[in-house]
């Protein structure tokens, strides 16, 4: 008898208790705060990359060699005994090879100082007298001469050519009277000479 007793107050407080739980835990679950946005978005997890740089080992920044960047160029240090640098040894300059002068042509200093012609031979040939002058400082000889003869318009007709193998000393002169230098038209009126070559001695 007493523990049917018991057992019907035991019931009778779990019966009491419950809904006073009940409304404790709905009490409680009100006055709590809403969570807000920023706590609902969970912050994204930085992935970790796995490169080489994890299995390098620490390096000392005391140690560590300068890097150089685009902005800032690595300052290139020398140790405090290194030599100082050899002194730049220049080639030596090279002369200019000296050019000789060509030599000088012997009818640079040779000309005709007077001429003249006359016919000859029942005027069939000219014969011609001209006077060489050498002004250079050597002798010269086979001397060529051309004579162009034309009519008395200056029409041109002939020339005929004629070589003076006689040598003419340096600074001097000579005169050559009545040199055949050939057969000539017989219209021919007017007759000039002119210096072709010349040897030098």
């Amino acid at each position: 008898m007493r523990i049917g007793y018991w057992s019907s107050v035991h019931d009778k407080a779990r019966l009491v208790v419950l809904p006073v739980v009940a409304v404790a835990g709905f009490a409680a679950w009100i006055m709590l705060p809403d969570p807000s946005d920023a706590e609902d978005q969970s912050a994204p997890v930085p992935a970790v990359i796995a490169g080489p740089a994890q299995n390098a080992a620490p390096v000392d920044p005391a140690t560590a060699p300068t890097q150089s960047t685009p902005e800032h160029p690595a300052e290139a240090t020398a140790p405090a005994d290194a030599a100082a640098p050899a002194a730049v040894v220049t080639a030596p300059e090279i002369a200019a090879p000296e050019t000789t002068a060509p030599a000088k042509s012997p009818l640079d200093g040779l000309k005709i100082s007077a001429q003249s012609w006359r016919r000859a031979g029942l005027g069939s040939k000219a014969l011609v007298t001209l006077t060489l002058r050498n002004r250079n400082d050597f002798a010269v000889k086979d001397i060529e001469i051309d004579c162009a003869f034309a009519r008395r318009d200056g029409s041109h007709l002939t020339d005929r050519k004629r070589v003076i193998s006689d040598v003419i000393s340096m600074k001097s002169r000579k005169t050559y009277s009545g040199m055949l230098v050939g057969f000539v038209n017989i219209n021919a009126n007017k007759a000039k000479c002119s210096l072709v070559t010349a040897s030098r001695i």
